[in-house]
């Protein structure tokens, strides 16, 4: 969803609790400037109002959501998820993202996509994917591309392994600054990692035990505060020299 909201954003709002029912902004009397509302938000009117408890959250240049810890994912035009391919038709893949219904990837939703090149995944493919499509009361729809028609980064994500995690963990993972648990074993260890802001990340290491040990590691730091982390951490650490 886009709005066209001033300058005049209230700022006291971004990083404060909001609940159901807050009005965050009147609309009534915006300039033209392009806002984009992810989760969590919705416009009634001339008034852009909060749907579910959370932290209002800001990313630049002009995307605002609700932040919220559930295990329960609520898909936003936008988004880049790890989904899960449950089963094949004909035009589309059935995917799992997490969220309160299956998704819908077309076999077309690929780079140079045609009838006679479409992919053959297996029921328990692993994919990053872009949510295109997030209407109310119809099962979302994803792609393989970017914006330019572009495979980029999504894709198959092959070996590795998937963890479960809150959606508000996800969202921190993605967080600039860098989130300190990431930034300090990216130094010390190597790995790949993909973050779906559905709750879902993936990690890769030369060695499982690289894998099992990040993966737990990023877990286990929801609960810490920053303090704790860099203990934790430096504990962990200094346990694998």
């Amino acid at each position: 969803m886009e709005t066209k909201p001033s300058s005049t954003f209230p700022s006291t709002f971004v990083d404060q609790l909001v609940v159901p029912g807050d009005v965050i902004l009147d609309l009534s009397s915006m300039a033209n400037q392009t806002l984009k509302l992810g989760g969590g938000l919705r416009q009634d009117g001339d008034s852009i109002s909060v749907m579910k408890s959370g932290t209002l959250r800001f990313t630049k240049p002009n995307k605002y959501w609700v932040e919220s810890s559930h295990k329960r994912y609520v898909p936003s035009v936008g988004d880049n998820v790890l989904g899960v391919v449950v089963d094949t038709k004909p035009d589309n893949f059935l995917v799992d993202i997490k969220g309160p219904a299956l998704a819908f990837l077309p076999v077309l939703a690929f780079e140079g996509g045609t009838r006679r090149n479409i992919p053959k995944f297996e029921v328990g493919t692993l994919l990053y994917v872009r949510v295109v499509n997030a209407n109310t009361g119809m099962n979302p729809e994803l792609s393989c591309m970017d914006a330019n028609g572009k495979a980029g980064e999504y894709g198959v994500l092959k070996e590795g392994y998937m963890f479960e995690s809150s959606t508000g963990l996800s969202r921190t993972l993605l967080s600039s600054p860098p989130y300190p648990t990431l930034e300090a074993l990216g130094k010390k260890l190597s790995f790949e990692i993909a973050v779906g802001i559905n709750g879902r990340f993936w990690v890769n290491a030369s060695q499982s035990s690289t894998v099992i040990l990040v993966g737990n590691a990023i877990l286990k730091s929801e609960s810490l505060s920053v303090v704790q982390q860099k203990i934790y951490l430096e504990k962990l650490l200094k346990s694998i020299q």
